[in-house]
């Protein structure tokens, strides 16, 4: 499996012949929006930051669009959300927290979660988190802090501190999580090419993208 990061939280995931947009950033965002094919398009809260299944369309290549809460199969991938809130951009919006697992690697994406206190339902239904993709950067998410907390209640392999960077926000906030985390704060990458065997023995080991 191949994990490319194009900024806030929006991830290309790719395995095999199968391509997941995580989170893709709209056209109508402030943000920098990335543009290619997907087969599925994963959308936490109806926000331009995270709503951009415009952007992974071409062609043929049209997602299969989950933006909400709900149990889902496509293309032989199950994939869970469980409802949450947040105030991202100052309006309380549904957060939809998502696992799903890919090359026997569980992945779960907490969008833009914005209190540590999630519903026993929610993590009681998620099974082993092999990679966490936490956000870091508070202003209706979680600071690092709460990011921290979260991190050691759900116990992953290998957890990624991302946010929407601000006058050098999530720089701040990333040094902060990686203190309280014990990791060093480490080298950042473009992307990361990853099977199962290479979670072996790892506990919690900080993965930060060069987009963050």
């Amino acid at each position: 499996m191949v994990i490319t990061h194009h900024g806030n939280q929006f991830f290309k995931l790719q395995f095999g012949d199968i391509t997941i947009a995580v989170n893709p950033i709209s056209k109508d965002s402030k943000l920098k929006a990335a543009r290619f094919g997907a087969d599925i398009c994963l959308i936490s809260v109806n926000h331009p930051d995270f709503n951009g299944a415009e952007q992974i369309g071409i062609g043929d290549k049209q997602p299969f669009v989950i933006s909400g809460p709900g149990e889902y199969e496509t293309k032989g991938i199950f994939i869970k959300g469980f409802q949450s809130s947040t105030h991202y951009g100052g309006k309380e919006h549904i957060n939809t927290i998502y696992t799903l697992s890919l090359d026997n690697i569980n992945m779960c994406f907490l969008g833009a979660l914005e209190s540590k206190d999630i519903a026993t339902e929610t993590t009681e239904s998620i099974d082993e988190v092999d990679m966490l993709f936490v956000p870091i950067s508070g202003n209706g998410v979680l600071d690092p802090h709460d990011a921290n907390k979260v991190g050691l209640k759900f116990e992953p392999k290998m957890i990624v501190p991302v946010g929407m960077d601000t006058d050098g926000a999530v720089k701040d906030a990333l040094k902060i999580f990686c203190k309280e985390s014990g990791a060093e704060q480490p080298k950042p990458v473009d992307k990361l090419t990853l099977k199962k065997k290479d979670l072996d023995g790892k506990e919690g080991e900080v993965v930060v993208f060069s987009a963050t």
